[in-house]
């Protein structure tokens, strides 16, 4: 048998040992679940919905219109369905929310690894940048790129993204510090590896489990920023999100009017989307560091 061959022999056998041991987590079960159906929903949501839907004309409903037989989750106040609109709205939340957790560990993946594997001043200049973003709020930091860039998801993925990653960073690093000391290193050192070799080759394969944890973790997070912009009106007005709906919703005074059926389906699908991540990520948590009675 090949080497290669043994390679990716052996992590089959990693992977589905590991998903073994997902499926005796309930909780994250649960949550991977929700995903699916969340995700599957926004996939055919253009298959469910008015192509209309976006337009605040020509509405088919009355405006404010409680929830009932045709409108289930009842009508916002250009009288279009509420229902609708949230499945449109998954779509983009879900992609924000996806997009600025991969830019967000992806940049803290390479400052973590770099910073492990070289050390001295590299480690040193990388270590008190990432300090600098810990102690600055992230949410701040956030509505100032979003504030001044142009409007537009992309804005909110890059302001989420960068903002974000202090976390992931000091993690892989010290993950990185670790697998380094491995005696197999100072092998693949002695037999000629060189610094890309051992950071692609040995160090971030390692991580990788660490940095999924971290991803999915990270998506609850940037979809909460993303929604927190939108209600500030800092996202893209011309795209339906979940934060957006609850923007409009204030903008339109259902809180002090006591209209509970504008603000509540976005919220409460924030709410759960958050919460299913959540559990996925605390579910690869405890798989990679298991504890007495976890999974139980």
């Amino acid at each position: 048998m090949s080497g290669s061959s043994l390679v990716w022999r052996r992590r089959r056998a990693t992977a589905a040992r590991l998903g073994r041991a997902y499926l005796a987590q309930r909780a994250g079960l649960f949550g991977l679940a929700a995903l699916v159906l969340t995700g599957v929903l926004a996939l055919t949501a253009p298959l469910l919905v008015d192509p209309d839907i976006r337009e605040v004309t020509g509405a088919p409903g009355e405006p404010l219109q409680p929830p009932g037989g045709r409108f289930w989750l009842g009508t916002d106040q250009f009288g279009r369905s509420l229902l609708e609109l949230l499945l449109i709205g998954a779509r983009v939340s879900l992609a924000v929310g996806l997009l600025a957790a991969a830019l967000s560990v992806a940049i803290g993946t390479l400052v973590g690894i770099v910073a492990g594997h070289y050390g001295g001043w590299c480690a040193t200049v990388l270590m008190r940048v990432t300090d600098w973003f810990l102690v600055m709020p992230t949410l701040v930091l956030a509505i100032v790129l979003a504030t001044v860039l142009d409007r537009g998801l992309g804005t909110v993925v890059l302001a989420i993204g960068v903002t974000s990653w202090p976390t992931t960073a000091r993690l892989v690093r010290a993950q990185t510090i670790a697998v380094e000391a491995r005696p197999y290193i100072e092998r693949a050192r002695a037999l000629g590896g060189g610094d890309r070799h051992i950071m692609g080759r040995h160090v971030l394969p390692q991580v990788m489990p660490l940095v999924l944890a971290q991803t999915t973790l990270g998506i609850s997070a940037a979809i909460l920023t993303e929604a927190t912009l939108a209600f500030l009106g800092l996202g893209d007005p011309t795209v339906i999100s979940w934060g957006g709906m609850l923007q409009e919703a204030r903008a339109a005074g259902a809180v002090s009017s006591g209209h509970w059926w504008y603000l509540a389906p976005p919220g409460v699908a924030i709410a759960l989307v958050a919460l299913a991540f959540t559990l996925c990520g605390r579910a690869i948590e405890r798989i990679l560091t298991p504890e007495p009675g976890a999974g139980r």
